[in-house]
């Protein structure tokens, strides 16, 4: 088999697409059968085939073992071959090739973290055989290999499992660092001798491998390292290794030496003291000062800076932040109160923490530190102004999202912010004292004085909350800031993009209401094509900022509304990048948003450009979600009037939500709200939205979390055109819903059962016959009194409705239940067990609307073809019906004539604010159809009193007064009392 399978592993790799693809289909074939893995083995162990084909082997191992390795895996492989699998595969660790050797390590882990140590209990000391051996090679592919397999162990959370890494580690750490400890020194003995670089890359290769495997060690596999001699030494001797190291290095690189593996060793030692800090705060107290100490001196001395490069410096700075602030870090306060039940020493290690911190940051080291950041880390460099004279568009997304994590600036603004807000006190004085002599414009050919000052004003936009009190906002914008947005010299554009964002930054924290007219104006004046691009957008951002406040004034706004939008218009055409398009996007929405149906005059341009944009950018759905969004908003702001936006509108939804689309899966919540965005604001229906509803039946059965938003939409329709929506699509709906509610829990079949109550009240008998297959399932809900209360009410409602309205298909729901119920149940018996559930539960009810149509249906019964079965309740069924009435009855004068007075407040006579009329101010389209429809409803059009007396005296007239007297002695006498105050017999 070797042959066939270096063959096909040979065509695999291929670019050819006619070749590749039978190639993985005929290794899908395979992976299931025996002896498969074992010939793939065989394959990548081979060093006399390529590396390619030896590299495709291991792939695809490592794809069986993630499908077929554990035990209870469909077709898993047999227990003999993976214990023969396991045994060879550390057998050797000699692979020439260190590409494929990293591809080994990873798949050994990936069978360790199954395996190991239960099944697999000769891999660690194996591994740690190999590496005591003297085969430099066979040493280094043992330690890649222990590396792969600690970090896979390491990852299992199960406490049996991390209880197995604890010990493994409590027998492996002295090995593995004094080991550690003779590499870095033989790298440090080998630079200081000028030795061969080859010699000094595999002492420190090896060296890095020991300490990735003692970070993993130590913050995953002890639990008090402070009880540890070993660690604590190893802790300790971290700031001096590194400094001993930043001196090799300046050393190689005075030799024209560069070593990346130099470079990450560094910094992997002071990412050790920050997970330390992050996962074991309280052996980390014995730290802090060193901490402190040591970042300091990288950070903000000349001698220390001569010795450090960038990314070093932003893992000193996180170091530093992580240390300043660490007594009220969340890991310290979430486990203070754990620890301290079992230890009271913890409480003195953190009194002592806030000791050591108070005697080192004393307020001149603060001022140091706050002044270094701003003056020097602050800085834009050449770098940045270089990215923003080429690239304007990466240089303005580049100051979002992740990257703190690798731009030195963006780290220390970072670092600043933190600072600041946990010493305020002490820096805020410094902060503003270097605001006062840096306020004033400079000499616009300056550079180096541009640059300081945007880095002030930088460092006082970012603190702004906490200089409420400190700086007066309003004199400084109108003395200084909107004078140096006028200065149009090359330089200063650096100026201009910077008081852009101070007053997004500062508008909603003090900003007099009287001045946002002149903010508008200026913001709109920066917009202006002839500004530098980067500055544009940063006054696309203020302006968001700036609008988005609780003291917006849409009629302050109004004069600046049309230039406004034509710029940023114009802006989102010129721009090319997909997140820079999708930011001016958002910006353009959030306005919309805000001055709703203010926005129709300049409709038209986003309206003709937007399908242009959707066209174009095709592969970038988050674009794509941008563009949903704002149609929303332009939808809803429009209201019946996005008539126009029509076309567009159906065509993005009939994509979007559409399953049999790949991109369904990004843009299908998005649509759905412009889709009920659509139907609330559609002034009557029309093919294309009607047309739209071919895809719910599919979007139901994936159901999931968009089903409220679907089932919304159901109702929409129903409301919109339910004639027409039920005809084409109720069966259909109908049978996807009842599909799919064994599936949902209470809640989700409470949301479907409103549809069915939808329905009901919007098609008449439509409704009625199209739910009808679906009301066995609610009344045997009510039958076996469920025990969800919402469920249970909504479907008394359903049953309360159908019994009013349509009698004879509650008769038939009635006699299907008794016959799937079977046994000895009578129809009589299982309809005297519904009204029992109802009137037990009705009064779980606080709906007056709900509770009302429950009591007339109850009224209902009270007649001449109701059985014996329901009139034993009659107590009951009075009795909430009497409750209902004094729920929804109000009185016109003080003396409480409740026979006289007493109006049903539900009745359209009883709403003095309610009138037959529709108002065109009463919400959207839908809503007021939803209006209309409850005009209608019998809730709003019958008397619950007059439909009490009216049945009581119908049953007086048919069972006679001795009986009907004597029904009526079983009444409470309150409920009684209360009964003869409505109705007269």
């Amino acid at each position: 088999m070797d042959a066939s399978v270096i063959e096909v592993l040979q065509q695999a790799g291929s670019q050819d697409p006619n070749i590749l693809k039978p190639a993985e289909r005929t290794l899908e074939q395979w992976e299931t059968q025996r002896g498969f893995y074992t010939t793939l083995f065989n394959v990548f162990s081979n060093h006399s085939l390529s590396v390619n084909i030896r590299w495709m082997a291991i792939l695809c191992f490592k794809n069986g073992v993630d499908k077929y390795w554990r035990k209870n895996a469909p077709n898993a492989i047999a227990e003999d071959e993976k214990e023969f699998l396991r045994q060879r595969l550390i057998s050797n660790f000699k692979e020439p090739v260190n590409q494929l050797a990293v591809q080994l390590a990873a798949l050994i882990a990936k069978i360790a973290r199954f395996d190991c140590p239960r099944e697999w209990d000769t891999l660690i000391p194996t591994l740690l055989n190999v590496v005591r051996g003297q085969n430099p090679l066979a040493q280094h592919r043992a330690l890649l290999t222990l590396r792969y397999v600690i970090k896979a162990l390491a990852s299992k959370c199960l406490a049996a499992d991390r209880q197995l890494f604890q010990e493994l580690t409590t027998n492996m750490f002295s090995f593995i660092f004094n080991l550690w400890n003779t590499y870095t020194e033989s790298f440090f003995i080998l630079v200081s001798n000028g030795a061969d670089t080859n010699q000094i890359q595999e002492a420190l290769e090896k060296a890095l491998l020991l300490l990735r495997i003692l970070r993993k060690l130590i913050i995953r596999g002890i639990q008090t390292p402070s009880e540890s001699q070993d660690v604590m030494v190893f802790l300790e001797n971290v700031f001096e290794r590194a400094k001993t190291c930043l001196e090799c290095r300046k050393t190689l690189t005075s030799r024209g030496i560069q070593l990346e593996a130099c470079d990450k060793f560094i910094i992997l030692l002071i990412k050790v003291l920050i997970g330390v800090s992050e996962i074991h705060w309280d052996c980390y107290t014995d730290l802090i000062l060193n901490s402190l100490k040591f970042s300091v001196y990288y950070c903000f001395t000349e001698a220390g800076q001569n010795l450090a490069f960038e990314r070093f410096t932003i893992q000193c700075l996180n170091l530093l932040k992580r240390t300043l602030i660490f007594p009220q870090s969340n890991s310290f306060y979430n486990r203070l109160e754990e620890y301290t039940r079992r230890n009271r020493m913890q409480l003195v290690k953190m009194h002592l923490v806030c000791k050591l911190r108070q005697e080192f940051c004393t307020p001149e080291t603060l001022t140091e530190i706050c002044s270094r950041l701003v003056t020097h880390y602050f800085l834009l460099t050449p770098a940045d102004l270089e990215l923003w004279d080429t690239d304007p568009e990466n240089f303005f997304v580049d100051d979002f999202g992740e990257a703190s994590k690798y731009n030195l600036r963006l780290c220390s603004e970072s670092v600043f912010s933190d600072i600041f807000r946990q010493f305020r006190d002490v820096l805020a004085p410094v902060l503003v004292d270097l605001m006062q002599r840096h306020h004033q414009p400079v000499d616009p050919n300056n550079l180096h004085a541009i640059l300081l000052k945007d880095a002030v004003y930088n460092a006082v936009g970012l603190t702004a909350f906490y200089l409420y009190d400190e700086v007066n906002f309003d004199q400084w914008f109108l003395t200084t800031l909107k004078e140096e947005l006028k200065i149009r010299s090359n330089y200063y554009k650096i100026i201009r993009r910077r008081v852009c964002w101070l007053i997004g930054q500062w508008t909603s924290i003090k900003l007099s209401r009287g001045l946002r007219p002149k903010v508008y104006e200026l913001m709109v004046e920066v917009l202006s094509p002839d500004e530098d691009l980067g500055v544009r957008l940063a006054a696309s951002d203020a302006l968001k900022l700036v609008i988005d406040d609780f003291q917006f004034n849409p009629e302050e706004f109004s004069p600046y509304l049309e230039p406004a939008c034509s710029l940023l218009f114009s802006l989102l055409r010129e721009v090319n990048e997909c997140d820079t398009k999708m930011r001016v996007l958002y910006v353009l929405s959030f306005m919309i948003e805000r001055v709703g149906s203010e926005i129709n005059p300049y409709v038209g341009v986003l309206s003709s450009y937007l399908p242009a944009l959707w066209q174009q950018y095709d592969e970038h759905n988050m674009l794509r979600c941008a563009i949903i969004t704002t149609l929303i908003h332009l939808e809803k702001a429009l209201g019946p009037e996005s008539v126009i936006l029509q076309p567009l509108v159906v065509g993005i939804i009939a994509f979007s939500c559409d399953v049999n689309q790949d991109e369904h899966v990004y843009l299908l919540e998005d649509g759905l709200r412009l889709w009920s965005a659509l139907l609330e604001n559609a002034p009557a229906p029309t093919p294309a939205i009607m047309g739209l509803a071919r895809n719910l039946a599919a979007l139901l059965e994936q159901s999931g979390e968009n089903l409220e938003l679907c089932l919304y939409i159901v109702q929409a329709y129903t409301i919109l055109s339910p004639q027409e929506f039920l005809s084409q699509w109720g069966a259909v709906i109908i049978e996807s819903l009842r599909s799919i509610m064994s599936d949902l829990r209470s809640e989700g079949i409470s949301m479907v059962l409103m549809v069915f109550e939808t329905f009901l009240y919007a098609a008449a008998r439509q409704g009625a016959e199209i739910i009808k297959p679906a009301l066995i399932t609610v009344f045997e809900n009510v039958y076996k009194e469920e025990d969800s209360i919402q469920m249970m009410i909504a479907c008394l409602v359903i049953v309360a409705r159908v019994l009013w309205f349509y009698k004879d298909i509650f008769i038939q729901v009635i006699s299907e239940l008794t016959r799937k119920i079977g046994g000895n149940q009578t129809r009589e018996a299982v309809l005297g067990q519904i009204i029992r559930v109802w009137v037990n539960r009705m009064q779980l009810e606080f709906l007056p609307e709900k509770r009302k149509l429950l009591a007339l249906a109850l009224c209902s019964l009270l007649g001449a073809n109701s059985p014996p079965s329901v009139l034993e309740h009659f107590p009951k069924i009075i009795s909430n019906i009497v409750e209902t009435l004094n729920d929804v009855t109000k009185f016109d004068n003080s003396e409480y004539d409740y026979i006289e007075s007493g109006i049903d407040s539900l009745t359209i006579s009883g709403q003095s604010n309610l009138t037959g009329e529709v108002d065109e101010d009463y919400g959207n389209e839908h809503e007021q159809r939803k209006r209309k429809l409850a005009f209608g409803d019998v809730v709003s059009t019958i008397s619950l009193k007059d439909t009490l007396q009216n049945q009581l005296l119908t049953l007086k007239s048919l069972v006679g007064d001795n009986k009907f007297n004597q029904m009526m002695s079983t009444l409470n006498p309150v409920i009684d009392e209360q009964l003869k105050s409505y109705i007269f017999l």
